[in-house]
Order: structure tokens, then sequence, then C-alpha cells
């Protein structure tokens, strides 16, 4: 399920790519930095992801999910730093792990 979630981020990403003030680079993937100093997205950027996201899961998994609540401000390593660390998150709310 992770890849699946990874390929679901990456076509995303793409989709709101001319939405964003910074450039979003050809070559992204499971490591492509989200957010932070190095990442591609601005908040309102990271934002429209998340929402984006949430839509694409329920629509290709039939699940609701939530990726902005305080679980995910409380993690000790943000769930936005990487496409796959954003990936794994989700994955573990589609499990009922958080």
């Amino acid at each position: 399920m992770r890849k699946e979630l990874v390929a679901l981020i990456v076509k995303t990403l793409q989709e709101i790519d001319g939405h964003q003030t910074r450039e979003m680079p050809r070559d992204v993937g499971s490591e492509t930095p989200l957010f932070g100093q190095e990442g591609i997205l601005d908040s309102v950027g990271l934002v429209t992801l998340i929402v984006a996201v949430e839509q694409a899961i329920e629509d290709t998994f039939g699940v609701s999910v939530s990726l902005a609540d305080e679980k995910a401000m409380s993690q000790q390593y943000s769930p936005y730093r990487t496409t796959a660390t954003l990936a794994e998150y989700a994955q573990r709310i589609i499990q009922g792990e958080i």
C-alpha cells in the first residue's frame, strides 16, 4: 500500500503544480522534501496538497482520513517532511494504527 500512496501523492503534486509559487522539480519521488527549509511547497501549497491527498485517498481506498490534525502536529517528526513520510503517515491512519 505504501507504494500506491507514494504514487498517489506524486500524482497529486503534479496536478497542483500550476498553483505553486515554488518551482516543482521534474523528478518528484518518495524522497522529495515537501515542507520545510528544502521543501517544494509553501504553507498554502501544503494545505492544498493535504486536502487533495485526503480526497484522493477517499476516492481510491474508500476511507476518509484527516492528514492535518492534532495527531499529525504532535508527531516527533513531521509527517510532511517528504513524500514517503506523508505516505507512511497516511498508511498508518488507513490501517488504524493512529
